[in-house]
């Protein structure tokens, strides 16, 4: 009895020991694993493998969930205020690609149009000029012709070359003619496209001084036309032009320093007269 006794005691002391160490293996798997022990129990058993190979995967997973980080409580809380501002710029980015559609159509439909204005306004200021061209210089030919346009294929990048020939010469570059003859031709320009779109007040500043007697009588006849749509005030030194004005206004200094205002109003001149 004695003997049986000690083996029990024995026997008791070894079972404790077993219960303590299945329980650390349990707390070990839940853990390690997050797996109970009945939930291992009742896991299907797989096939046996390399104890070496095992320990290697087990390696390799748990970098993968170090490597994935501390835990973030606060994830969903971060991932609703990431998920609303990403809304709210895709919003934006969405509104702003439809303003930039719209901004390039009306820009596409504005190139458009101002290339079919310029041709037709192109057409008619040719036309104008010729005519203007032919009777300030009593008689020749101007045109206007369009550069560059074989190159860049866009009307409204192309440069404008004027050829003018004057009564009796060649036709030629603007560049070749005389002084008095470019003068004439960009005054005749000028008038072309006033004749076009006259404008309530136009401001002369000695266009026709390079001009010769005759063609300064021209001018003035030309520019007297224009006065049923246009109000001119002209600078100028030469008797044809004053001849075909309205009004003259001069400054005279009759003492140093002191200047005064000389008008003569050729309009009732030539009533009274």
């Amino acid at each position: 009895m004695s003997d049986l006794d000690k083996e029990l005691f024995r026997l008791n002391q070894q079972k404790e020991k077993t219960e303590q160490a299945q329980d650390s293996l349990t707390t070990y798997m839940w853990e390690e694993y997050e797996i109970t022990y009945h939930a291992a129990k009742g896991a299907e058993r797989p096939e046996k493998q390399n104890v070496a190979e095992l320990k290697k995967q087990i390696a390799g997973i748990r970098d993968e969930i170090r490597k994935l980080g501390n835990v973030n409580v606060n994830a969903i809380e971060e991932y609703k205020s990431v998920s609303e501002r990403y809304e709210f710029l895709s919003a934006q980015h969405a509104d702003l690609e439809e303003a930039k559609a719209s901004l390039e159509k009306i820009i596409t439909e504005l190139d458009e149009g101002m290339r079919k204005q310029f041709a037709e306004k192109f057409a008619d200021i040719q036309r104008e000029f010729d005519r203007t061209f032919k009777e300030l210089f009593g008689g020749g030919k101007g045109s206007l012709e369009l550069t560059g346009e074989e190159d860049t294929n866009d009307i409204l990048e192309c440069g404008i070359k004027i050829i003018a020939q004057p009564p009796g010469k060649k036709l030629q570059n603007m560049m070749q003619l005389s002084g008095g003859e470019k003068a004439l031709t960009a005054i005749a320009l000028l008038f072309a496209i006033q004749n076009l779109k006259p404008s309530p007040f136009c401001l002369l500043d000695e266009i026709e001084a390079a001009l010769d007697d005759s063609n300064v009588d021209r001018f003035a006849n030309y520019l007297h036309k224009l006065t049923k749509n246009t109000q001119f005030i002209v600078i100028t030194h030469r008797r044809g032009t004053m001849t075909a004005a309205d009004r003259l206004y001069g400054i005279t200094m009759q003492e140093k320093g002191v200047s005064a205002l000389v008008s003569v109003n050729l309009i009732e001149k030539e009533l009274d007269a």
